[in-house]
């Protein structure tokens, strides 16, 4: 496949570069078999590399496409790039970004960044692949307030209401943005305390496992709830006391406030909700 990719810049003149960034150039990843090529091409003009035949007839048999810079839903980066991602039948995969040469300051900040051809020595000098762009950050005394704000707003506002008017749907979305994210930020900082800020929790937090105390692991697995509103209700328990617990450890750390109060005024409000039958009339 690689050959494949790096033919297709060589036999066309308007490519004079090609990067792969991702976790095949990334030295900490483990490898494995459903690694994606992440690759852009550089070029000095995008829009004949809209012609789809042009491009895919180079690559193999296709399973799956999509051309997201086409789609109104999501919408797209809207850039300049135009962006195959392709499935093949046998396997492989490739995000394929053709983006012109002009935006080559811009791509190699990413330090997970690996040259494969430059025609014309116009691609500054990088260092070799390596997490820096995404290793986490200590937060400011601002960001830890903000993400405990996000939590405990959601713990006392959006979910009472949401979980007592049994709308699952929303219940569930809500509980992911409103309460999983700011945890999984606190966890993030713990983990960057306790590794002075020298590792990645990987897309979408895929590392917490192996990163994470395996008590805490086990806990946070506790707050993935099915429909069960009984087992939500315990989920959100878990989510209440992971989060107190990791706040509390952060605060401590850097001398920072938390608002103790507000969370407890938060969770007793919600535990009120609970017990409130279906056809009150008021909430107190």
């Amino acid at each position: 496949m690689l050959e494949l990719i790096m033919n297709f810049a060589k036999k066309d003149e308007r490519i004079r570069g090609v990067l792969m960034n991702g976790s095949r150039v990334n030295p900490t990843i483990r490898k494995d078999i459903f690694q994606d090529y992440d690759i852009v091409y550089l070029v000095t003009d995008v829009e004949p590399f809209k012609n789809e035949e042009h491009v895919i007839s180079h690559f193999g048999e296709i399973m799956l496409m999509q051309k997201p810079e086409d789609k109104q839903l999501p919408p797209p980066i809207g850039d300049g790039r135009y962006t195959y991602l392709i499935q093949f039948t046998d396997g492989n995969r490739i995000d394929m970004h053709i983006i012109h040469i002009s935006k080559v300051e811009d791509l190699i900040k990413d330090s997970l960044t690996k040259v494969l051809l430059d025609k014309d020595d116009f691609i500054p000098n990088i260092p070799s692949p390596n997490e820096n762009s995404y290793l986490i950050q200590k937060p400011t005394e601002k960001q830890f307030l903000d993400v405990c704000d996000s939590f405990i707003w959601g713990l006392g506002s959006h979910i009472p209401k949401t979980i007592w008017r049994k709308e699952l749907p929303l219940l569930k979305t809500l509980i992911n943005i409103v309460l999983r994210e700011p945890l999984m930020k606190l966890l993030e900082w713990k983990i960057g305390i306790k590794n002075n800020y020298n590792v990645s929790i990987g897309k979408g937090g895929k590392k917490l496992e192996t990163l994470l105390e395996p008590v805490i692991w086990n806990e946070y697995l506790k707050t993935y709830a099915d429909g069960n509103y009984d087992n939500i209700w315990e989920s959100l328990h878990v989510f209440y006391q992971l989060f107190k617990e990791t706040a509390l450890f952060i605060a401590k750390t850097y001398q920072y406030d938390f608002p103790k109060d507000a969370l407890e005024k938060a969770y007793h409000f919600l535990m009120h909700v609970k017990k409130l039958p279906q056809d009150a009339i008021s909430i107190y």
